[in-house]
């Protein structure tokens, strides 16, 4: 599917806001639209990365004035203090794992069949979760304790297989350690603001050859495409959390997970995988 790139760039700005934050996986739908539109060379990777960091800052602007107030209260505030340290033990489980492992896994399982294998068993996951008895014994973020936090960032962690979805392993996570729908959304939230801050400040710094200002217009588009999407996206998912669960995108990942195993399987698309 060959289109004028500012069009692809739009495209995948849109794919990437709209998934980033909830548990259908981001990574998995642009490794498939990528691999549709033909834009998943190296050029590619850095442009998903440029839309990445927009969702980020959609995110930290929804959240603007909580985050000021964590910063302002670092010096004295408790409360403060533990949710910045909460986020730091949450995070460290993906960075190490993601530095040990992410370039074989990054070689070995960045293709559609593995995105689409991926989805289905993780729709089948939530709605095990879903269908368990919740006992919630943390409201709140700021009730989080270190172990809490720790355990959230090993099931954030199961996100380096593609397709899993970081937002997704994160809050089904929580909702199996005992917090509330929403405490585990918004922890995902926040947690998502160091981890992929991190991940892309990584990842230009590594592909910085390839940035080029003849591409300045596309990711200008892309990257107004996403903050836009990821915004709204954002402020959406807490209203529907608020009276419903996850089960919609449960049959959502297994649905489009079998669409894409039978598309490739028939021959109906020329997927990239091997």
């Amino acid at each position: 599917m060959d289109l004028h790139p500012l069009l692809q760039a739009l495209i995948l700005g849109l794919v990437e806001g709209f998934t980033e934050f909830l548990p259908v996986s981001s990574t998995g739908h642009l490794i498939l639209a990528g691999d549709l539109l033909h834009f998943n060379d190296e050029k590619g990777k850095l442009f998903e990365i440029v839309i990445q960091s927009a969702a980020i800052f959609a995110l930290c602007w929804e959240y603007r004035e909580r985050i000021v107030s964590v910063i302002r209260g670092l010096p004295n505030d408790r409360s403060a203090q533990r949710f910045t340290l909460n986020l730091a033990v949450a995070f460290m489980p993906l960075a190490v794992l993601g530095l040990l492992f992410g370039k074989a896994i990054k070689a070995n399982l960045f293709n559609p069949v593995t995105v689409a294998t991926t989805f289905i068993l993780g729709g089948f996951i939530i709605l095990w979760a879903e269908r368990r008895e919740h006992r919630i014994r943390v409201d709140e973020v700021e009730d989080l304790d270190l172990i809490d936090a720790f355990k959230l960032g090993l099931a954030q962690a199961c996100a380096l297989i593609p397709g899993t979805s970081r937002s997704g392993a994160t809050i089904i996570g929580g909702l199996l350690f005992g917090l509330s729908r929403r405490a585990a959304t918004e922890f995902s939230f926040f947690l998502a603001i160091p981890t992929l801050l991190a991940a892309t400040a990584y990842q230009l710094y590594k592909e910085r050859h390839l940035l080029a200002m003849d591409d300045l217009g596309m990711w200008a588009v892309g990257f107004v495409a996403s903050f836009i999407s990821a915004f709204f996206c954002v402020r959406w998912l807490l209203r529907f959390i608020a009276t419903h669960d996850f089960t919609i995108f449960a049959w959502y990942r297994i649905a489009f997970g079998i669409v894409v195993l039978a598309t490739w399987q028939f021959g109906l698309v020329d997927w990239s995988s091997p």
